[in-house]
């Protein structure tokens, strides 16, 4: 068999493969990224190009490589979500490093971080003051959670006690010129007054419109092809 056909047909069983386990893996892998989920994707990912173009190393042991790798991860997460102390043992702990305010300096010490480090994942939360700080939990996933003290917290309309209206979601009501007809239906709507709204800003037909959106105040925001709005 020619190279490069074998180098296409290893390459496409180990893009399945990879797949097929992402998908089986679920999403924690890329939103709750731990130490171990990182260095599991790498090893999968390296895998998976050797398995593609070296032919020194057998399909099927690449294969076998890559569901012992896939597999172990799954299984890991069963006993995680079964037991808090295995959790423990495979994504570790979350540790507090602001307290009331103050720095605890033996617990930076042992997850190894500095106060440079710490004062950057503070101003990605919008902090810049450390006694403006509750509590600050370093998370497994490298992530810094924050809780600011009670003063220090945005004035919100329930802090005040001021009645506000629920909302919910804005809809999409037509994407690339096609009605969502599932979201129209939902709210109640019908094509002819989708029609008549969108006219009302520019449009002659659906077909003018680009995007649209309605919130739930009942606003519609309408963003009409180019071609239409320079005419």
């Amino acid at each position: 068999m020619p190279e490069l056909i074998l180098i296409l047909l290893r390459s496409i069983v180990a893009f399945l493969l990879l797949f097929v386990m992402t998908r089986i893996m679920g999403k924690k892998q890329i939103s709750q990224l731990t130490f171990f989920d990182y260095c599991v994707g790498i090893t999968i990912g390296s895998i998976a190009a050797t398995m593609s173009v070296d032919q020194n190393v057998k399909a099927l042991n690449g294969i076998m490589s890559l569901l012992v790798w896939g597999i172990f991860p799954i299984i890991l997460a069963y006993f995680g979500m079964k037991s808090n102390t295995f959790s423990n043992i495979t994504d570790g702990k979350p540790a507090i490093l602001i307290e009331n305010g103050k720095l605890l300096e033996d617990n930076m010490k042992k997850n190894l971080m500095n106060i440079n480090e710490i004062m950057l994942l503070l101003r990605e939360k919008d902090v810049f003051t450390v006694a403006d700080v509750e509590m600050a939990v370093l998370e497994t996933n490298g992530g810094l959670s924050v809780m600011l003290k009670t003063d220090k917290q945005p004035v919100t309309p329930k802090t005040l006690g001021i009645p506000v209206e629920p909302e919910h979601g804005p809809n999409i009501l037509i994407m690339d010129g096609n009605i969502m007809k599932k979201s129209l239906k939902k709210l109640g709507y019908t094509a002819d007054w989708l029609l008549a709204e969108v006219q009302k800003q520019g449009a002659n037909e659906i077909k003018d419109v680009f995007f649209a959106q309605i919130d739930s105040k009942g606003q519609m925001y309408v963003d009409l092809y180019e071609q239409k709005k320079n005419e």
